[in-house]
């Protein structure tokens, strides 16, 4: 068998390309995406997703946190913060302990956008 291989002239430029089938996500929602895509992209903040999400109401204390990680209670705060500030846990004080739940439909909006893309 034998390869004949076109004349670069024979190639078109619309060869190349194919018409979009939907729009492409626009800038400043990759941005917003990468920024939530990082926030979980961490082994302890995906751990600690699972954990609230595995306790009733999806609710934890910060001290059922620290039972079940083997880092620092500092460590634990910092990755606490950045699920809070990117909006995936929501954070209750109540007397001297604080308890952290899922904010509805934040991993859900993550896994929508995921799908589209």
């Amino acid at each position: 068998m034998t390869f004949t291989q076109l004349p670069l002239t024979d190639i078109t430029a619309d060869a190349c390309s194919s018409p979009l089938a939907r729009a492409a996500i626009a800038p400043e929602s990759a941005d917003t995406l990468a920024r939530s895509l990082k926030a979980l992209a961490d082994p302890a903040r995906l751990r600690i997703i699972s954990i609230v999400s595995a306790h009733a109401d999806q609710e934890a204390c910060v001290c059922d946190l620290t039972d079940q990680l083997t880092l620092s209670q500092p460590t634990i705060s910092h990755h606490l913060k950045v699920l809070v500030d990117s909006g995936f846990l929501t954070r209750a004080k109540r007397g001297t302990w604080s308890y952290y739940s899922l904010v509805p439909g934040s991993l859900s909006s993550v896994a929508g956008v995921l799908a589209g893309v």
